[in-house]
């Protein structure tokens, strides 16, 4: 059961404005990646479950997340159907992101009041997402969309939260792009968590890069 609410959730979105992406089949680097997240300030993580067996580094993940770290808000991406979101929320996972819109996986997150946060395209699909009750959509591929793209959507739709993934740096300029277009929070993988800090075990570093780019978010949004 998840720890945290649907409301709890967003606002964690909103006020750190940042969600690391992380997935390694290794369940000690995978509790040290978090784990430095949360000592440069991160308050969630998206584990996309991508790898065979995923389901079992999640559930180790997340014992721990809620044992050591507290505060720490751990959701799943990369989901794809409802039986996995299901399978998952059993897990205790405290948000689902998928990779496109989908029905089946609403209903079952609504079932059991836990945040979801669909890959949408279109304003038509945006909108069907927040018919079903969707808090922030995931703009997905971020970069094929781009931050005028977020801007256009909420001239006339304020009320619209958006997270980009995919295209989104730690660099400032790419951060102020998307967040002056009116972004909620951005989800960024690769970009933050990279394959040399994977294959150094550079958790120092890491955890600096993480506290310096929720620094430099906090001062986007308060502008």
């Amino acid at each position: 059961m998840a720890q945290y609410s649907r409301i709890e959730v967003f606002n964690t979105m909103n006020e750190t404005g940042l969600v690391p992406l992380f997935y390694h089949s290794d369940v000690d680097l995978a509790k040290n990646i978090l784990k430095a997240c949360y000592n440069g300030g991160a308050r969630l993580m998206e584990f996309t479950a991508r790898g065979d067996f995923a389901f079992e580094v999640f559930s180790e993940l997340n014992k721990y997340a809620i044992k050591e770290l507290p505060g720490m808000v751990l959701g799943v991406g990369s989901v794809t159907d409802a039986a996995a979101a299901s399978l998952y929320m059993q897990m205790g996972a405290n948000f689902i992101v998928t990779p496109s819109f989908r029905e089946d996986i609403a209903i079952v997150c609504n079932r059991r009041k836990v945040m979801w946060s669909p890959g949408c395209g279109s304003l038509k699909e945006i909108n069907t997402a927040e018919e079903l009750g969707c808090e922030v959509v995931k703009l997905f591929p971020g970069a094929t969309y781009g931050a005028g793209f977020v801007k256009a959507i909420k001239g006339p739709q304020p009320w619209t939260n958006v997270m980009p993934t995919g295209g989104v740096t730690t660099e400032e300029d790419n951060l102020a792009a998307w967040f002056n277009a009116g972004v909620t929070c951005v989800g960024i993988g690769s970009k933050l968590i990279s394959k040399d800090v994977i294959a150094n075990k550079d958790y120092k570093g890491l955890e600096a890069t993480v506290k310096q780019t929720i620094a430099v978010i906090k001062k986007l949004k308060k502008k």
